[in-house]
């Protein structure tokens, strides 16, 4: 049986994880996938002119972060396709909340 990261689920051999070339105990792959995403935060209109907020870029615990969100921003909400949808134009508090759940804020462009 092939052995694999416990932290990031990429083939590792006697103990080295292939995707970032460190030891599995330390392995960073999940931090520098995260740093290196940019993250979009943008309004659509959809059915009666109602405003929706899209979060692109988002995909790891995209299920946890869309739960969090929507208990923070009082809103309906889905997490489907590797996009967050939220019920209403939010834009204004994203910022602040995407940094508390431990993103860069030089990631997260709103447009």
């Amino acid at each position: 049986m092939a052995e694999v990261c416990p932290k990031c689920g990429a083939p590792a051999s006697q103990g080295i994880c292939s995707k970032c070339g460190l030891p599995v105990e330390i392995c960073v792959c999940e931090a520098l996938e995260k740093e290196e995403k940019k993250i979009k935060v943008f309004i659509e209109k959809r059915k009666f002119n109602k405003p929706i907020t899209i979060i692109e870029g988002v995909t790891s615990r995209g299920k946890e972060i869309t739960s969090q969100l929507k208990q923070k921003l009082a809103c309906g909400g889905t997490y489907k396709n590797g996009k967050i949808e939220l019920q209403g134009d939010h834009r204004n508090r994203l910022k602040d909340l995407l940094k508390s759940f431990g993103f860069d804020e030089n990631q997260i462009e709103i447009i």
